[in-house]
C-alpha cells in the first residue's frame, strides 16, 4: 500500500475548496425574495422577531444552513474518492446510492458517503439499503467477486463502527482511515480545508449583506406597513395561501 502524499492532498484541496466557495456565493446571487420567504414563518413570530432586517438575517441563515452542507458535503466526498484513488486505486462508482469502489485485501469495498451522521429520514435509509444490496449482486454477477463490502461512510462524528442492514457503517476517524490506511488522516486534512478561508469568506460575507439590504428593503416595501410593523398575516398569506377545498 502506498503512503498518501499530503502535499498532494494539499494541492487538491487549495484546487477544490475554492469551488466549494464559489458555489456558496452562486447560492447567495441566484437567490431571490420569494424563495427566501418560502421557510417556515410561525417559527420566526414565535421568536418574537419584530423587525424586517432581524427576519430578513434569520430565514437567510436558515437557508445557507441547509445549503452549505450540502454543498460542503459534495466536497467532502470528492475529497474521499480522490484519497482512496491514490492509496487503493478507488474511483467515483455509476451504481445509484453509491459513491466509491476500491480494493483492499482482497475486499471489494462500496462505499455511500455521507457527510454528517444526522442524514435522510426512514425512507432514504431504506432506500440506501437497497442501492448498497443491489451495487452487491451486481458486483458479484459481473465479475463473480465474493468478498464486496457495503459500506455507509461518515465524513464526520464519533458513532462506533457497526453492522446494520446489510452494510457496514463507519464514522469520523474511521471512515478515513478505512479508505487511506492512515489512523490520522481526519486530522491532518483540517489544515488544508482551511486554505485561504479568510479571503474567501471576505467575499462572501460582502455578498451575504448585500443581499441581507436588497431583500430588507423588498420586504419593508410588500410586507410592513405604514408605520414599519410587519404585517404577519401578508407574510404567511404568500407564504401558505392555497385554499382549493371551498
Amino acid at each position: 500500500m502506498p503512503n498518501l502524499d499530503m502535499l498532494e492532498v494539499c494541492d487538491f484541496v487549495n484546487k477544490n475548496i475554492v469551488d466549494f466557495h464559489q458555489r456558496r456565493i452562486y447560492s447567495l446571487e441566484s437567490l431571490d425574495l420569494n424563495k427566501l420567504l418560502r421557510k417556515n414563518p410561525y417559527l420566526f413570530k414565535a421568536k418574537n422577531i419584530s423587525t424586517a432586517n432581524e427576519l430578513i438575517t434569520g430565514l437567510l441563515e436558515a437557508f445557507l444552513s441547509s445549503s452549505e452542507e450540502k454543498l460542503f458535503g459534495d466536497f467532502l466526498e470528492e475529497l474521499a474518492i480522490f484519497i482512496a484513488g491514490k492509496i487503493y486505486n478507488g474511483h467515483k462508482s455509476s451504481a445509484p446510492g453509491v459513491d466509491l469502489e476500491f480494493f483492499n485485501q482482497q475486499i471489494h469495498y462500496i462505499v455511500s458517503i455521507k457527510s454528517g451522521t444526522n442524514w435522510g429520514n426512514s425512507s432514504q435509509h431504506r432506500k440506501l439499503q437497497e442501492d448498497l444490496a443491489n451495487a452487491v449482486v451486481r458486483i458479484k454477477q459481473s465479475n463473480y467477486q465474493k468478498n464486496v463490502q457495503p459500506v455507509l461512510g461518515i465524513c464526520y462524528g464519533k458513532t462506533k463502527t457497526s453492522f446494520l442492514r446489510g452494510y457496514m457503517k463507519v464514522v469520523g476517524q474511521n471512515f478515513w482511515y478505512l479508505i487511506s490506511g492512515n489512523k490520522e488522516l481526519y486530522k491532518e486534512i483540517i489544515e488544508p480545508i482551511g486554505y485561504r478561508a479568510k479571503e474567501h469568506n471576505d467575499s462572501f460575507y460582502l455578498e451575504k449583506n448585500r443581499v441581507i439590504n436588497r431583500f430588507t428593503k423588498q420586504f419593508l416595501d410588500n410586507y410592513c406597513d405604514s408605520k414599519g410593523e410587519i404585517n404577519w398575516e401578508r407574510f404567511v398569506e404568500f407564504n401558505s395561501g392555497n385554499l382549493d377545498l371551498d
